[in-house]
């Protein structure tokens, strides 16, 4: 449990606010060498843990952006066949045998590592994010599951690589599809909630310390009542964060001091025309009214 404890501090030194099931998760993924699949809403931050990760390490942070039409050519290595064309150019006039160029020019000089090779090529192990998972197709994820139970490539042309270091493998998901029971079972599990009221305080004078304690209070409380509206897209920390920098910028001491503005400043809050629209004055001012 010490590691643990030392893993939280050094993650609140990077300014990331964990909680306690996360941080264990975190500590039992490095010293299992598992991957961890978090999933939760948008906006709970699940992609900032893995940066916090990188960070609290002192490695690289290497990121797969999954999305519908992912292959493995994109997320794994491709040949830079534009300049693959130019030596072959060169060498026209030259008495070389086809076998001899091919050998050349199907070398690691000509290779376009993608993030899942460029991972396990690092000879200290670095954090790979592979970001909505449940984005991407099963097809894709299968061939993942492969990767990540052997860490070794294989590419036709070079042969099998292994992996100089094991990553530090974090998986996020929005939860937009069911991910197969091969993959959960290959990671170690966390459901990532909202933070708590206070939590998120913590979070916000973490991240901007000279805002007034009553201010962040009042923020946070607003946006936890804010959650609770029919929203199609509910407010994230990333959200809370802007709100309470463009409120501070403001001069606004007090949200029920001037609704006007305070409705103005929504904009931070609410990325959807009907979520703009759905939050009237009445509505900011009892939420604020609420959080006062």
């Amino acid at each position: 449990m010490s590691t643990s404890n030392t893993l939280k501090t050094r993650l609140r030194n990077v300014n990331y606010i964990p909680d306690d099931t996360l941080v264990m998760a975190l500590q039992l993924s490095i010293d299992l060498q598992r991957p961890l699949l978090l999933e939760g809403e948008a906006g709970v931050g699940k992609t900032e843990i893995a940066r916090a990760l990188a960070s609290v390490l002192d490695t690289r942070l290497i990121r797969l952006q999954c999305y519908e039409g992912l292959d493995a050519n994109q997320a794994i290595y491709e040949w830079n066949y534009q300049r693959q064309l130019l030596a072959i150019k060169a060498r026209e006039r030259e008495t070389v045998s086809a076998d001899v160029i091919e050998d050349q020019i199907f070398s690691e000089t000509y290779l376009m590592k993608r993030p899942l090779l460029e991972a396990i090529s690092q000879p200290v192990s670095p954090v790979l994010l592979i970001d909505e998972i449940d984005r991407s197709d099963e097809e894709f994820e299968a061939y993942l599951l492969e990767i990540l139970s052997d860490y070794q490539i294989s590419i036709p042309e070079l042969g099998t690589i292994q992996a100089q270091s094991i990553p530090h493998v974090v998986l996020t998901s929005n939860g937009t599809r069911e991910l197969s029971d091969a993959l959960r079972r290959r990671c170690l599990y966390t459901y990532v909630e909202f933070p708590s009221p206070e939590r998120e305080m913590e979070i916000v004078l973490a991240r901007l310390p000279n805002i007034e304690d009553q201010l962040v209070g009042q923020i946070v409380r607003f946006v936890q009542e804010l959650r609770k509206e029919d929203l199609e897209k509910v407010p994230g920390i990333a959200e809370t964060l802007d709100w309470a920098a463009a409120l501070a910028g403001l001069k606004l001491t007090s949200l029920a001091d001037d609704v006007p503005t305070l409705c103005t400043s929504l904009i931070c809050l609410l990325k959807t025309a009907a979520d703009q629209k759905s939050i009237s004055q009445e509505v900011a001012s009892r939420l604020a009214g609420k959080a006062a």
